[in-house]
């Protein structure tokens, strides 16, 4: 049955983007026929005043029609270009995460539900929400401490969410399983994979108490960087479904005026922010992957501070080093070295030429340099650099591409702030330092320390591995002998499975017919 309100979710959300226009602003570039043939017919359906604006426009009503769940997956994919193109990333990326506030009681209710205590013994005032999300709202507060009184920041999750978004990631898997299974072009993005990051992504952003530990990480991992800090969580009042921490009083820094009116340096501010997040990236392998300029303040000490950590990306140690080197690459023009690191890391296959694919990396990153700084742009370079990747067949990396998008964001933000901001200068002494310290003779230390200890943990393990082996090749000479047999119940299992695999098929064109009547009949 989930299945079948998979398929009436999904025949309404093409009917709202049908409405809204978004559908008729497609390109029809590159569609096949009956595509393109399809769209023609519903172009007429589209609302009169949806015909008269631009596409970003229509897709931000359309996603607002349908909900908050799809405001967080429109965000999630505006995060992945190289899964909806370019433009419509631009486009998605445009979404303004600001919903509707649920009632003040209701986040009194949660609170209470999620503490296991009244709202009088948490805070001595609980204010109306000032700003509200896809997924929470965030109250003013106060709070008793032996100081005084103190101010803090209540975030409480919106009612019913989980459950919401839990239906329409249904539709999402439907409509991903569809295109690995009719679009064989697409299975190199690995649209499944994308659903299932997004689910990951998204539960965890859910779960207030994980936003809060990631806070208090990256407390702990910049606590002695310059100019860079994040709120402190107040644990007293932080479970699964509310976070308090303390309230940030400083400008935003989509606010160029009121930095400017507060005595700031604008050009050190933005050199900051690009430190500050590959420092973080580099060193720590933990980021901040939210950092629009609505989440970055700078308080009255000029230091930077980041709010709202409930999406966060990490790397690994081989990842970091990867990228390290792709980056020190350009800055150094070194394109032949960006390609074999590509080869390394297994991202473009083996069967391809290294040398060819310098050759494309050349034709990225040549035009970077020379030209002014105010041109030099990351976004143009990371989108020729997926247009390079998918000649060389090269497969999606979700977490790369969640840090590139973040590396955009942080340099649009930069660029607010200083028009003329060149981000390879800025990152070219966070990258040398970190190639310096973990690519010379000290990570030749390092590495030999891991391996120890990797050699420690196998010669633990060497017991339960020969124990199992043992049992291994018992099981495979049992099934030489006897052959591979099944029991009665995997056997009628495996019809069970077949019979409904069949019968989906049929129940699913039945579904979409009705669903076209039913709207049919709502619009008339």
């Amino acid at each position: 049955m989930s299945t079948i309100g998979a398929y009436f979710r999904l025949a309404r959300v093409g009917w709202v983007l049908v409405r809204e226009g978004v559908v008729a602003a497609l390109p029809s570039e590159g569609l096949p026929p009956l595509v393109g043939i399809a769209k023609a017919a519903v172009a007429p359906l589209a609302r009169g005043r949806a015909k008269s604006v631009e596409r970003s426009d229509r897709l931000a009503r359309a996603v607002a029609r349908l909900g908050p769940s799809y405001v967080k997956i429109g965000q999630f994919l505006a995060t992945r270009p190289d899964v909806v193109g370019a433009e419509f990333a631009e486009d998605l990326a445009g979404l303004q995460d600001r919903m509707d506030f649920f009632p003040t009681q209701a986040s009194k209710t949660t609170i209470q539900e999620s503490l296991g205590r009244s709202i009088e013994e948490l805070y001595t005032h609980f204010g109306e929400p000032i700003a509200a999300a896809s997924i929470a709202q965030v109250h003013p507060a106060q709070v008793a401490t032996p100081e005084g009184s103190r101010k803090v920041a209540v975030k409480v999750i919106r009612p019913g969410v989980r459950k919401r978004f839990a239906a329409d990631l249904e539709a999402m898997y439907l409509v991903s399983h569809l295109q690995e299974r009719f679009l064989p072009h697409a299975r190199r993005l690995r649209p499944v994979e994308v659903t299932k990051t997004l689910e990951q992504t998204t539960k965890v952003e859910m779960d207030l108490r994980l936003e809060a530990a990631a806070l208090s990480e990256i407390a702990e991992n910049t606590k002695d960087d310059p100019g860079f800090r994040v709120p402190e969580v107040d644990w007293e009042r932080t479970g699964r479904d509310v976070v308090t921490m303390e309230w940030i009083d400083g400008v935003k820094m989509s606010d160029v005026e009121g930095l400017r009116a507060a005595g700031h340096d604008l050009n050190a501010l933005a050199d900051t922010l690009i430190q500050s997040f590959l420092r973080h990236t580099l060193r720590d392998g933990f980021f901040h992957a939210d950092m629009h300029p609505g989440n970055l303040f700078v308080d009255p000490a000029g230091m930077i501070v980041a709010v709202d950590m409930g999406i966060a990306g990490r790397l690994g140690k081989k990842e970091r080093r990867f990228l390290a080197e792709i980056l020190y690459g350009f800055i150094t023009r070194d394109y032949m070295r960006v390609a074999e690191v590509h080869f390394e890391a297994g991202y473009v296959p083996s069967h391809h030429n290294v040398a060819s694919f310098a050759q494309a990396i050349r034709a990225i990153g040549e035009p970077i340099h020379g030209q002014p700084a105010e041109t030099i742009s990351m976004g143009k370079l990371l989108t020729l650099l997926f247009e390079v990747t998918e000649i060389f067949d090269m497969q999606t990396r979700p977490e790369l591409v969640m840090l590139q998008k973040t590396m955009v964001v942080v340099e649009g933000v930069s660029r607010i702030l200083n028009p003329r901001f060149n981000m390879w200068k800025a990152a070219e002494p966070v990258v040398s330092n970190w190639i310096r310290d973990n690519l010379g003779p000290k990570r030749i230390a390092t590495d030999l320390k891991d391996g120890a200890k990797a050699a420690l943990r196998l010669a633990e393990a060497l017991p339960e591995i020969a124990s199992k082996t043992e049992k291994l090749h018992g099981e495979i000479v049992r099934m030489s002998e006897e052959g591979l047999r099944f029991d009665a119940d995997t056997a009628e299992r495996i019809g069970q499975a077949e019979a409904r695999h069949t019968r989906s098929g049929r129940i699913a064109l039945w579904v979409i017919a009705v669903a076209a009547v039913v709207t049919a009949f709502q619009v008339s």
